[in-house]
């Protein structure tokens, strides 16, 4: 099954050209490890996926490009026409003049119901260019206008206009420092209406990301392709074709609707986190030697102490005794992350003699999910992107508790006190709206923190 790309805003396109890249850089690897039979079903899976052939031989994604200002989408228009080895179609971009002064309402209210036609026109273009639809993956920021705002928008358009399909928002955490003043307010209206219109939200954190590359990369001058790179190599190594657990010998057909049957039980928990080990600079993979049960240990330690990456992990911390499942909260120990379900995905040498069996310990799990169902892992001998060995870890847990209640403090300090409320009223979004968003946030916190 395919999957339409639509990217939202500056932020949208800059990630979703480099998951375009890396999803390529991957296929022309010669690094698989495999035999010659899994490799071409394998290439074969990952261009139905995300490409469609056109006559001249070289890919084109399947993706729509949507920004309120037109340079940054030109750019990414020619940067992928001149790597050779993909574009994007020209006719499957939208854009104006004017952008969205990075505020919501602006994106939503205004920009959004004035080229909704057009927007999801070239949708339906894409989507009908899919022999079978298995969603829609749109990529975005919270903290800007376009992204945000008319991405909250173009989203609830998706879900009207493909009631069935399987849709998956990638949304990108602000900084902590913040880039834009309004940043809080832009996340807290755009989370709670994505809440109510997306199957799952998948979350990466700028300030984890930079700390990626910082401690891991070894990156010195930290620019913002850096961080989209490592984004991108993560989001590759979930979507990129795997080996589901019951689906034989086959790739996996319906990636989307897979990761939502895994990893989202219940409508009130939508939101997912990804992991991804290891990750290093490429001129050091050649001095590396990685095992599986040294992986896998980090990976589980990472889970349940919240560590975003495999440096700086607390091993202090350790699930609950069994019998100590009191619902309250001096049960449970200091920083310790209870899941709700978790997928580990493993690609490259040997997998299929990785032991998972720590995953699937029932102290790692909220009380009302059978273990069993709460874990799922896919497995490829196929190496990603030049790791011999590599696992991602996509997570719903409770790892965005303190930011995301972070940001609904900061924005209810705001508006509390009536700050920039006028930059959005004159749009149309009134205070009733504001605290509609509140509610919906505080649900979700208040869901999350009793797991």
């Amino acid at each position: 099954m395919s999957i339409v790309t639509v990217q939202l805003g500056q932020c949208g396109n800059q990630i979703g050209h480099e998951v375009f890249n890396a999803l390529c850089s991957d296929i022309h690897g010669t690094h698989g490890l495999c035999s010659k039979k899994e490799n071409e079903s394998y290439h074969d899976s990952c261009k139905e996926r995300f490409f469609c052939e056109e006559e001249s031989g070289v890919p084109v994604a399947r993706a729509v490009l949507v920004d309120m200002e037109p340079k940054v989408i030109s750019q990414t228009l020619s940067m992928a026409a001149r790597s050779g080895h993909w574009k994007y179609n020209h006719q499957s971009h939208f854009c104006q003049k004017q952008g969205s002064g990075n505020n919501w309402a602006n994106g939503y209210s205004v920009h959004g119901p004035r080229h909704k036609e057009a927007i999801m026109n070239l949708v339906q273009k894409e989507a009908e260019k899919c022999d079978r639809l298995g969603g829609f993956f749109t990529i975005m920021s919270m903290a800007g206008g376009t992204g945000s705002g008319l991405g909250a928008f173009v989203t609830q358009c998706l879900r009207d206009a493909f009631p069935t399909s399987f849709i998956l928002n990638h949304v990108i955490w602000p900084y902590g420092t913040g880039e834009v003043i309004v940043q809080n307010y832009n996340s807290v209206l755009t989370l709670s209406h994505l809440y109510q219109s997306a199957d799952a939200l998948l979350v990466h954190e700028n300030d984890v990301i930079h700390k990626i590359c910082a401690q891991l990369m070894n990156i010195k001058q930290i620019s913002f392709r850096d961080v989209n790179q490592v984004i991108a190599h993560q989001l590759g190594s979930v979507f990129q074709p795997t080996h589901t657990a019951g689906g034989g010998s086959d790739y996996s057909r319906n990636p989307l609707g897979d990761l939502m049957e895994t990893l989202v039980p219940h409508p009130e928990f939508k939101m997912l986190g990804l992991r991804n080990i290891p990750q290093m600079p490429e001129n050091s993979l050649a001095y590396s030697t990685f095992s599986w049960p040294g992986l896998i240990k980090h990976l589980r330690q990472m889970l349940i102490a919240n560590a975003k990456m495999e440096e700086g992990i607390d091993w202090q911390v350790r699930p609950p005794h069994p019998g100590s499942s009191i619902p309250s909260s001096h049960s449970k120990p200091l920083h310790f992350n209870t899941s709700i379900a978790n997928l580990v995905i493993l690609r490259g040498k040997d997998v299929h003699s990785v032991d998972l069996g720590s995953f699937r310990d029932p102290s790692l799990y909220t009380s009302w999910l059978n273990p069993q169902d709460a874990f799922n892992a896919w497995k490829t001998p196929r190496a990603f992107n030049k790791y011999e060995k590599s696992a991602a870890l996509v997570s719903n847990s409770q790892f965005l508790l303190k930011p995301l209640d972070n940001i609904v403090g900061k924005a209810w300090n705001m508006f509390a006190s009536k700050a920039y409320i006028h930059q959005y009223t004159k749009f149309g979004i009134q205070e009733e709206d504001f605290l509609d968003s509140f509610t919906t946030l505080e649900q979700v916190i208040s869901s999350y923190t009793i797991l």
